[in-house]
């Protein structure tokens, strides 16, 4: 096991993925599920996303997923990755953070990302544009100044006064913002490795210690697919890719297809377009037997100098999603 690896901590995010065939209210009982899984292997964090009217994904309300998680568990740090900042009132984000940190204090996390609702509709019905996003760094540091007390008009109860970690999901200025704020950053690995080494080596460059965080701390995320043999870990990527190639021809995230319905599609009913969008999913992810995963990991860390790596996978079959982060878990020496 490499060095590296060993001293690198390992969490999960999981985005309650929806499984043809079964409901969304199978899909969030399976990430509270999960979520037990993961704290017994020894993970240090569990976080859940947000996402609206979409198909193929559960998760709407990562504040309220966050406490379910959180009463299921006892010792797992519990987050979001996260909440969608321009969709909420910052004021009453700091109040639902504020609750979770009270009630299960010292395991909370506050992932905070800029994204706006998938398509107009979405976007109408959560009273927002796209142009919304634009305001990200005023938002966060307006809900960074509940917590502080800064505001001679207004006290969020329960939160001020309470540190809960603020943590920034990087798109677009995110890593910028993040380093100016002086907060944690979370970064996807798929960017590719030359831009991701050029956003962590700027937020470095550009980070300013903060109340929050006294030095740079990076978590990238990144999809792992462990398994016996590297074809059994590609074939856990597939259903993901597939969706991810639907999504940008059909303008809508699907349910994920078992892997083998998702080689039959590739073999006889995709498109040129589908197609190349599927193969790009494809690419970029960390994936393989242990040794080769070990590799990978290793390789990325040193890279970006990352003290934390957030697995992000999603694959149909839950069991062998479990059998992949026990794999990893065993290689990273976790619960030891």
């Amino acid at each position: 096991m490499s060095s590296v690896v060993a001293s690198t901590r390992f969490s999960v995010l999981d985005r309650s993925r929806v499984r043809e065939g079964h409901s969304a209210p199978e899909a969030l009982r399976d990430t509270v599920r999960l979520a037990r899984r993961v704290e017994a292997l020894g993970y240090h964090r569990f976080w859940v996303s947000e996402h609206h009217g979409v198909p193929g994904v559960a998760g709407s309300a990562p504040t309220v997923l966050a406490a379910a998680v959180a009463a299921a568990t006892r010792r797992i740090r519990v987050g979001t990755g996260g909440v969608m900042l321009p969709n909420h009132r910052p004021y009453v984000v700091a109040e639902q953070f504020g609750v979770l940190a009270s009630l299960f204090p010292g395991r909370v996390d506050m992932g905070l990302g800029r994204s706006v609702g998938f398509t107009d509709g979405v976007r109408r019905a959560l009273g927002h544009g796209k142009d919304d996003a634009e305001g990200f760094a005023e938002q966060l540091r307006e809900l960074l100044g509940w917590f502080l007390g800064d505001s001679p008009d207004a006290r969020a109860r329960p939160a001020e006064g309470l540190r809960v970690p603020p943590f920034v999901l990087a798109t677009g200025a995110g890593a910028g913002t993040a380093a100016r704020l002086g907060l944690p950053l979370v970064i996807a690995a798929v960017r590719g490795r030359e831009r991701l080494v050029e956003a962590v080596e700027g937020y470095r460059k550009e980070f300013r210690p903060s109340v929050w965080a006294a030095e740079p701390y990076v978590v990238v995320a990144s999809t792992v697919a462990v398994a016996g043999t590297p074809e059994e870990a590609h074939r856990l990527l597939l259903p993901e890719a597939w969706s991810a190639a639907y999504s940008r021809t059909h303008g809508s995230f699907p349910p994920l297809l078992p892997a083998e319905d998702v080689e039959e599609l590739a073999r006889h009913a995709m498109g040129a377009r589908e197609r190349e969008f599927y193969e790009a999913a494809l690419t970029g992810h960390v994936a393989g037997t242990g040794e080769q995963v070990a590799d990978q990991l290793a390789e990325l860390v040193e890279a970006t100098g990352a003290r934390e790596v957030l697995v992000t996978t999603s694959t149909y079959d839950r069991a062998a999603l479990v059998d992949s982060l026990t794999r990893l878990a065993r290689l990273a020496g976790l619960g030891r």
